[in-house]
C-alpha cells in the first residue's frame, strides 16, 4: 500500500509524464498510476480533479499535491534521500541541475518540430535549422559528460540521476527521427532504451489506441 499516486498522460506522447514515472520506477518507489488520455473527451476536467494547473504529470502524496516534472522529482529526491536522485559531488550535482534546468526551460524548436511519438520511426528526417541547433546542443551535453564520467557508469553523469529522467524523452525522439549519432551518443541511447522501465513504457505505448494528430507528423523523404 502506498500513498503516492502519479497522474500521467498517454505513454506514447506525454514526454513530461515519462520523466517522474521513470524516476519512480528506476528507484523502485511504489506508486499508483492514473493515466488520463490527453485531448480525449473531458480530459481537461479529469486532470483538474487532481492538478490545479490542469496539466500532467501530477504527484499526490497523501494530502500533498506536487505538479511539474522537475518539481516532482526534486520532491522525491528529498523524500527519499537514500535513492540519491542527484549526484553526490557538489560540482557534478551543479552540472546535473544545470543541464536538467536547460532541458526544462528550453529546446522549444525540438519540441515543436519533433514531438515524442514512441510508436513511430522515420527513417529519413531532416530537422529544420532551429531544431538542429537544439539537437546539436543536446548531443554535446551527452558526449561531453559521458566522456568525463564514463568510469562511474553509463548514464550522463555516470550514475543514474534526475538528469537522465529529464533527457529520456529526447532519447525517444532521437530514435523516432533517426538522428545521426556518434558512438558515445548511440551508447547512451542504447543504455536508456535497454532500461527495464523504458521497455515497460514502450510496450504500454504500443498498446495505446489514442491518436493525437499534431504528434503524428508526416515526414517527406
Amino acid at each position: 500500500m502506498t500513498d503516492l499516486t502519479l497522474v500521467i498522460g498517454n505513454k506514447n506522447y506525454s514526454s513530461w509524464s515519462l520523466r517522474p514515472w521513470l524516476y519512480l520506477k528506476h528507484f523502485d518507489i511504489p506508486f499508483n498510476e492514473v493515466l488520463i488520455p490527453l485531448y480525449s473527451d473531458g480530459y481537461k476536467e479529469k486532470i483538474l480533479q487532481y492538478s490545479p494547473s490542469g496539466k500532467v504529470p501530477y504527484l499526490k502524496d497523501g494530502e500533498l499535491g506536487v505538479w511539474d516534472s522537475l518539481a516532482i522529482m526534486e520532491y522525491l529526491a528529498e523524500k527519499y534521500p537514500e535513492k540519491k536522485g542527484w549526484p553526490e559531488d557538489l560540482k557534478v550535482r551543479a552540472m546535473a541541475r544545470s543541464v536538467s534546468a536547460e532541458m526544462h526551460s528550453g529546446f522549444f524548436a525540438l519540441r515543436e518540430n519533433m514531438p515524442m511519438n514512441c510508436r513511430k520511426v522515420f527513417e529519413v528526417f531532416v530537422p529544420p535549422e532551429n531544431a538542429m541547433k537544439d539537437v546539436e546542443r543536446i548531443k554535446d551535453v551527452w558526449s561531453k559528460n559521458r566522456r568525463e564520467y564514463c568510469l562511474k557508469g553509463p548514464w550522463i553523469f555516470g550514475e543514474f540521476s534526475i538528469a537522465d529522467c529529464m533527457y529520456a524523452p529526447v532519447v525517444m525522439r532521437f530514435h523516432t527521427y533517426s538522428i545521426e549519432l556518434n558512438e558515445l551518443e548511440k551508447d547512451y541511447i542504447q543504455t536508456m532504451r535497454s532500461h527495464p522501465a523504458i521497455k515497460e513504457w514502450l510496450a504500454a505505448s504500443n498498446e495505446e489506441t489514442e491518436i493525437i494528430i499534431t504528434s503524428e507528423i508526416k515526414v517527406a523523404p
